[in-house]
C-alpha cells in the first residue's frame, strides 16, 4: 500500500502520547524552544497505558514521587495512585507545559526509513480513517513503551472453548465485564492480578487467585507519611526533590540487598508476609518463589489489601496447574475443581520494540536485534533516533526523564558543531552482547528476540540503576568517542545494521 503525500516537516517527531511521550515533549519545549515537533499518536487518546487500563483497582506498582516527572510535583494524597489520578496527571502535564496541541491523534507509525543522504527521517503512518500519510524530520524520539496496546497475552488453555462463563483480559476489560456476586477466577501472581484481585474482591461472591507458581510481594503505605511531613515542612519543590531521592535511595538499596543478600532478603519478605496472614497460613505454598528476589519484579500492595482479602475470607489463592476448563469452571491437575462464572487471565503482555514500527536504513531493514542498545537510549548504526525504556526495578520515569534531558543536549551539541548525523558505532571488538534484560519473567523471556541486546560494557551496558543512568545519560560529555558526528556530504562510515528483509507493498 503505497503512501499518499508528504504531509509536513519537523525537527523532532515523538511518538507516543503516554507519560514518556508527554514527558519528553515537555524536556524539549523547555531545553530546545528553538525545535518544531509533533507528537504521533496511533489511539485517539492521551495517556498511554493510563487510558488504556480500565480494569477494576488499575493504579500504579510504584510510588508517584518517582513515577510522576521531576520537572512537575506529585500533588495527590497517595503515594500508590489509581489509573484515574495518573490519566489526570498526565493530562495536566500536557495542557501545562502547551504541548497537548503538538498531538496529533489516530496518527500509527508503521514505518520509519532514514536517508544519510539528506540527514533525514521519512516517518510513515496510517491515519484512524486509513488513509497513509509521509513526515519528514531530523531527529525520531520513541516513546511507545514496551508492550503491545492491541492484545495481551493469553496462553492456551484446554477447554477454554467448552466454558459456560465470561473469559476476558484486562487489557479488553470494559463496562461490559460484571462481576458483583460472581465467582471470579484471576489467572496470574503479577502486578494486574495483585491489583485486580482485591479490588474484584469488594464486590464479587468469592474470587481465587490461580497462581502456576508464587511471586514476592511486599505491602507499603498508600500514603507516604514522611513525604506529608516534608509538604508542610518546606516549599513544593524541596520537597519533591527530597521525597523523591528518598524513594530512590531507599529502592536502589532494596534492590541491593536483593542482589547481594538473596537469602537475608528472602526471609525478611516471607517473614512480612506471615505476619499478615498468620502462621497458620501455607506461606511456603502460596507466597515462596522458586526463583530470587528481582529475579523478576516484586509485586507491591498498599496497606496489605490483598493480605487483607485473604484473612476476610473473600479471596483465596491456588497454587496448580489448569488441567482443563469445564462449562461451570476449572478443573486442576491436583484434581481440585474451581467453580466460576467469570474467570480474568491476567496472564501477561505481548511485547513490542517501538510500537510496531519497522525501521530502515539507507535502504535496508534494521532487525533490532542485530543491533546493540547504547547508553539504554540509542540504536547502534541507527542514525538519529532515540527510544525510551524505563526501570523495571524501579519507577519507568525515573529514566524517561533521563533519558529525554540526554536527547536534549545530544540535540544542542549538534546545532553547536554543526553535525546533523549523529550514530552510535559498535568499533570496540571486545564488547560481547548481553540479554536486553537480566530479568527470568515469562513475558521478557518472550521478547528478547524482538529487543536490542545490551553490551557487557559501558557505554552499551543498560544499568538498572538510576545514580549510573545520572552519571551517563546527564553528567558525562556527548562526545565520547563512540557516537559519530556527521553531516551529508562526507565520507560515512558504512557498517551492517541488520538482515535485510524483503517487504512487500500491498
Amino acid at each position: 500500500m503505497q503512501s499518499t503525500y508528504v504531509d509536513d516537516h519537523f525537527d523532532v517527531i515523538l511518538v507516543g502520547a503516554g507519560l514518556s511521550g508527554i514527558g519528553a515533549a515537555c524536556h524539549l519545549q523547555k531545553k530546545c524552544p528553538g525545535k518544531s515537533f509533533v507528537i504521533l499518536e496511533g489511539r485517539e487518546a492521551i495517556g498511554g497505558t493510563w487510558d488504556l487500563f480500565r480494569y477494576p483497582g488499575v493504579r500504579s506498582d510504584s510510588d508517584m514521587f518517582t513515577l510522576g516527572y521531576e520537572f512537575k510535583p506529585w500533588r495527590g494524597n497517595h503515594a500508590i495512585a489509581e489509573g484515574a489520578e495518573i490519566l489526570d496527571y498526565v493530562s495536566e502535564t500536557a495542557r501545562e507545559h502547551d504541548v497537548e496541541s503538538k498531538i496529533r491523534f489516530g496518527h500509527k507509525v508503521v514505518r520509519a526509513s532514514w536517508s544519510s543522504d539528506r540527514a533525514l527521517w521519512t516517518v510513515e503512518v496510517v491515519r484512524g480513517s486509513g488513509e497513509r500519510a509521509l513526515l519528514t524530520c531530523h531527529f525520531l524520539y520513541m516513546c511507545t513503551g514496551y508492550y503491545d496496546f492491541a492484545a495481551g497475552y493469553t496462553p492456551e488453555l484446554p477447554g477454554m472453548e467448552r466454558f459456560g462463563g465470561q473469559i476476558v483480559h484486562p487489557q479488553h476489560w470494559s463496562e461490559q465485564v460484571k462481576y458483583a456476586g460472581k465467582r471470579v477466577v484471576v489467572i496470574g501472581s503479577g502486578a494486574t492480578a495483585m491489583t485486580l484481585v482485591p479490588a474484584l474482591a469488594s464486590q464479587a461472591e468469592h474470587v481465587v487467585m490461580l497462581q502456576r507458581s508464587p511471586t514476592y510481594v511486599v505491602s507499603a503505605p498508600a500514603r507516604d507519611a514522611v513525604a506529608a511531613a516534608l509538604r508542610r515542612l518546606v516549599p513544593e519543590k524541596l520537597a519533591y526533590a527530597l521525597i523523591r531521592w528518598k524513594n530512590v535511595l531507599l529502592g536502589m538499596l532494596f534492590f541491593f540487598f536483593a542482589r547481594t543478600l538473596p537469602v537475608f532478603t528472602r526471609r525478611a519478605i516471607l517473614h512480612r508476609v506471615e505476619a499478615e496472614l498468620g502462621p497458620g497460613y501455607d506461606i511456603r505454598k502460596h507466597f515462596s518463589p522458586r526463583y530470587s528476589v528481582w529475579d523478576q519484579r516484586v509485586c507491591l500492595v498498599p496497606d496489605g489489601d490483598l493480605f487483607a482479602s485473604i484473612r476476610e475470607g473473600r479471596v483465596s489463592v491456588v497454587t496448580d496447574q489448569i488441567d482443563s476448563f469445564t462449562e461451570r469452571g476449572i478443573v486442576l491437575r491436583s484434581g481440585q475443581e474451581l467453580p466460576a462464572d467469570l474467570v480474568v487471565t491476567a496472564t501477561g503482555l505481548e511485547l513490542q520494540f517501538l510500537g510496531g514500527a519497522e525501521l530502515e536504513v539507507d535502504g535496508k531493514r534494521v532487525d533490532p536485534s542485530h543491533t546493540l542498545t547504547y547508553k539504554g537510549a540509542l540504536l547502534s548504526d541507527v542514525p538519529n533516533l532515540a527510544w525510551t525504556f524505563g526501570y523495571i526495578n524501579a519507577s519507568w520515569t525515573l529514566k524517561a526523564d533521563l533519558t529525554a534531558d540526554y536527547v536534549c543536549r545530544l540535540l544542542k551539541h549538534m546545532d553547536k558543531t554543526g553535525a546533523r548525523q549523529c550514530t552510535p558505532r559498535r568499533n570496540d571488538p571486545e564488547i560481547e552482547e548481553l540479554p536486553w534484560l537480566d530479568f527470568s519473567s515469562g513475558y521478557v523471556k518472550r521478547a528478547l528476540h524482538l529487543f536490542p541486546p545490551q553490551g557487557s560494557k559501558g557505554p552499551w551496558r543498560r544499568h538498572q540503576n538510576y545514580a549510573y543512568d545520572l552519571l551517563a545519560l546527564r553528567l558525562d560529555g556527548v562526545n565520547d568517542g563512540v557516537l559519530e558526528f556527521t553531516s551529508p556530504g562526507e565520507e560515512l562510515e558504512s557498517e551492517p545494521i541488520g538482515e535485510p528483509k524483503t517487504t512487500t507493498a500491498g
